[in-house]
């Protein structure tokens, strides 16, 4: 899922004319309402995280006070995608804070498990110690982003140390996810031979596959009483669509521009498609009440941009914008006890390519 946010950097180049705002110069982070839009009424005491780099998919811990994240911050001294930690009530511009994954290779989609003490992650360490090569932007001018072959998830302990390899097939496994119930976790996978999703325990075993139709099904999260999955997909149904999917698969690739949101139950049954907005729909979470999906699009935007987010009953009805920035909003998290919403932006950085994570009370 991490690879979604290469569609945020191939809109920079091209967004050089949008409007923005300078970040105000602080030594501690940002609690401001000037950090939001006048229309964004569900956000409230916007509070800025980061302050460099390229910053996405921050995780609550089950408490409720920590963030486990990934950023290429060079300043942090790594060269691509590696996992942090962040005490929340702590974070402060200038903060050099822990690095918990191996600072090898390339990770991905890091989540607390269960008493806040280790932390699960996709890494592609074992494949090759370096980072993996940059995609390309396009092949046959058609945006795609890459399925690294090596990544396996892992369990580590908040001081960086492995403590179990979950995974050991061949090909890609990542995008995992823990349910609240503290019982499974929801990854996608290419052991079929296709991007599938899978659940298993929480040390590996019991390993049940999700879905099976063709096409690239993936970021999934648990429903707040872990009985549903939401999860958005790129299911291909013409025969030049299911060729162009095929053919970019076998190179490690996928073509992200067209996703929309299903939900299940937690074995797959009850499968529903929930929008059908056109364009990527994406990051999808479940709201507290398990009633309503948060998620980002850019089905409004004419040219691939922006993404904002959106919220949606889980029957499909009831869409309703909820941030307006001008060029990426994405990632949302609620935490635990609802209160606040954690999220990645380009908002506010001065016309540059950062993009930081936010947090801000919810309001419903």
């Amino acid at each position: 899922m991490r690879h979604l946010i290469y569609i945020f950097f191939a809109v920079l180049v091209f967004s050089c004319n949008t409007k923005s705002q300078k970040t105000t110069e602080s030594e501690s982070s940002e609690v401001s309402d000037s950090l939001k839009y006048e229309k964004e009424i569900h956000l409230k005491n916007v509070r800025q995280l980061t302050f460099g780099g390229n910053n996405a998919e921050a995780y609550w811990s089950f408490g409720g006070d920590q963030l486990i994240f990934q950023s290429d911050y060079s300043e942090w001294g790594v060269s691509c995608d590696q996992i942090f930690l962040m005490n929340v009530a702590d974070a402060k511009r200038g903060q050099e804070l822990p690095l918990i994954s191996t600072g090898k290779g390339r990770t991905t989609c890091s989540y607390f498990l269960p008493g806040d003490t280790t932390i699960v992650y996709g890494s592609t360490h074992l494949g090759d110690s370096l980072c993996p090569a940059d995609p390309p932007r396009s092949v046959d001018g058609k945006y795609v982003w890459p399925i690294y072959e090596d990544y396996d998830i892992f369990v580590a302990d908040l001081g960086g140390n492995i403590v179990a390899q979950l995974t050991d097939k061949e090909g890609y496994d990542a995008e995992a996810t823990v349910s609240p119930k503290g019982d499974r976790i929801v990854f996608t996978s290419m052991r079929s031979g296709d991007l599938e999703l899978y659940t298993m325990k929480l040390d590996g075993s019991d390993v049940i596959q999700i879905t099976d139709e063709l096409g690239y099904d993936g970021g999934a999260f648990f429903s707040p009483d872990g009985t549903k999955l939401i999860f958005r997909s790129s299911r291909p149904k013409t025969d030049e669509e299911i060729k162009v999917y095929k053919d970019l698969l076998v190179k490690g690739l996928v073509q992200p521009t067209e996703m929309e949101l299903y939900i299940c139950n937690v074995d797959g049954s009850d499968m529903k498609k929930i929008t059908e907005l056109g364009n990527a729909n994406w990051a999808p979470f479940f709201h507290p009440s398990g009633e309503k999906v948060i998620f980002s699009s850019n089905h409004e935007a004419k040219r691939g941009f922006p993404f904002n987010l959106y919220m949606v009953n889980i029957d499909g009805t009831g869409l309703e914008r909820i941030t307006y920035d001008e060029v990426f909003d994405s990632f949302p998290m609620f935490s635990p006890d609802g209160k606040y919403l954690v999220w990645s932006s380009n908002r506010f950085n001065g016309g540059g390519r950062d993009t930081n994570l936010f947090v801000a009370e919810w309001v419903d």
